[in-house]
Protein backbone atom coordinates (compact mmCIF):
# COMPACT_ATOMS: atom_id res chain seq x y z
CA UNK A 1 0.00 0.00 0.00
CA UNK A 2 1.34 3.07 -0.93
CA UNK A 3 1.06 6.69 1.42
CA UNK A 4 0.52 9.03 -1.39
CA UNK A 5 -2.25 7.83 -4.22
CA UNK A 6 -3.64 9.37 -7.45
CA UNK A 7 -6.43 11.99 -6.44
CA UNK A 8 -4.62 12.69 -3.15
CA UNK A 9 -4.20 16.43 -2.00
CA UNK A 10 -0.70 17.14 -1.17
CA UNK A 11 1.76 19.88 -0.30
CA UNK A 12 5.10 20.83 -1.47
CA UNK A 13 7.46 20.73 1.41
CA UNK A 14 11.01 21.68 -0.60
CA UNK A 15 12.12 23.33 -4.06
CA UNK A 16 11.09 26.34 -6.05
CA UNK A 17 7.36 25.51 -5.75
CA UNK A 18 7.58 25.20 -1.47
CA UNK A 19 4.66 25.73 0.26
CA UNK A 20 2.11 25.45 -2.75
CA UNK A 21 -0.90 23.28 -2.61
CA UNK A 22 -2.50 20.47 -5.43
CA UNK A 23 -3.53 17.48 -6.53
CA UNK A 24 -2.21 14.24 -7.28
CA UNK A 25 -2.31 13.71 -11.37
CA UNK A 26 -0.21 10.84 -11.67
CA UNK A 27 2.11 8.60 -9.70
CA UNK A 28 5.17 7.73 -12.29
CA UNK A 29 8.49 5.23 -11.90
CA UNK A 30 11.43 5.23 -9.12
CA UNK A 31 9.22 7.73 -6.70
CA UNK A 32 8.32 10.16 -8.78
CA UNK A 33 5.07 12.30 -8.42
CA UNK A 34 3.13 14.74 -10.92
CA UNK A 35 0.83 17.82 -8.91
CA UNK A 36 -1.37 19.31 -10.71
CA UNK A 37 0.01 22.92 -11.21
CA UNK A 38 3.09 22.95 -10.06
CA UNK A 39 6.60 22.85 -11.09
CA UNK A 40 5.20 24.43 -14.22
CA UNK A 41 8.36 24.24 -17.04
CA UNK A 42 7.98 26.02 -20.53
CA UNK A 43 8.26 23.60 -23.17
CA UNK A 44 9.05 24.56 -26.86
CA UNK A 45 6.89 22.73 -29.85
CA UNK A 46 7.42 22.39 -33.16
CA UNK A 47 4.47 22.67 -35.62
CA UNK A 48 3.25 19.86 -37.09
CA UNK A 49 0.41 20.28 -39.78
CA UNK A 50 -0.12 16.46 -40.53
CA UNK A 51 -0.92 15.80 -37.14
CA UNK A 52 -2.53 18.50 -36.06
CA UNK A 53 -0.31 20.21 -33.46
CA UNK A 54 0.15 23.93 -33.20
CA UNK A 55 3.70 25.11 -32.46
CA UNK A 56 4.97 27.45 -29.54
CA UNK A 57 5.76 27.28 -26.24
CA UNK A 58 3.72 25.31 -23.96
CA UNK A 59 3.26 25.58 -20.24
CA UNK A 60 3.62 21.82 -19.33
CA UNK A 61 4.13 19.92 -15.23
CA UNK A 62 6.98 18.05 -14.85
CA UNK A 63 7.82 15.05 -12.05
CA UNK A 64 8.45 15.95 -8.37
CA UNK A 65 10.50 13.56 -6.21
CA UNK A 66 7.80 11.70 -3.76
CA UNK A 67 9.91 12.82 -0.76
CA UNK A 68 9.38 16.42 -1.46
CA UNK A 69 5.65 16.11 -0.72
CA UNK A 70 3.55 15.90 2.21
CA UNK A 71 -0.07 14.74 2.26
CA UNK A 72 -2.25 17.37 3.56
CA UNK A 73 -4.07 17.39 6.48
CA UNK A 74 -7.31 18.95 6.26
CA UNK A 75 -7.84 19.10 10.42
CA UNK A 76 -4.62 20.69 11.28
CA UNK A 77 -4.20 22.68 8.06
CA UNK A 78 -0.64 21.22 7.39
CA UNK A 79 1.16 18.57 5.66
CA UNK A 80 1.67 15.22 7.71
CA UNK A 81 3.37 12.21 7.86
CA UNK A 82 1.37 9.22 6.88
CA UNK A 83 1.27 5.45 8.03
CA UNK A 84 -0.44 2.40 7.29
CA UNK A 85 -1.99 0.09 9.96
CA UNK A 86 -4.56 -2.72 9.83
CA UNK A 87 -7.89 -2.66 11.23
CA UNK A 88 -9.25 -5.82 13.27
CA UNK A 89 -11.15 -6.77 9.55
CA UNK A 90 -7.30 -7.33 8.62
CA UNK A 91 -7.93 -4.00 6.08
CA UNK A 92 -5.10 -1.62 5.78
CA UNK A 93 -5.48 2.27 5.74
CA UNK A 94 -3.57 5.01 5.71
CA UNK A 95 -3.52 7.68 9.38
CA UNK A 96 -2.32 10.68 10.09
CA UNK A 97 0.84 10.20 12.53
CA UNK A 98 -0.14 13.34 13.98
CA UNK A 99 -3.79 12.94 15.14
CA UNK A 100 -3.78 9.55 14.45
CA UNK A 101 -7.00 9.95 11.91
CA UNK A 102 -7.53 7.76 9.23
CA UNK A 103 -6.96 9.20 5.83
CA UNK A 104 -10.38 9.56 3.52
CA UNK A 105 -10.13 7.63 -0.04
Amino acid sequence: MNRIKKGDEVVVVAGKDKGRRGTITGILDFGKVLVEGVNMARKHVRANPNAGVQGGIIEKEMPLDGSNVMLWNPVTKKGDRVGIKTLEGGKKVRFFKSNGEVVDV
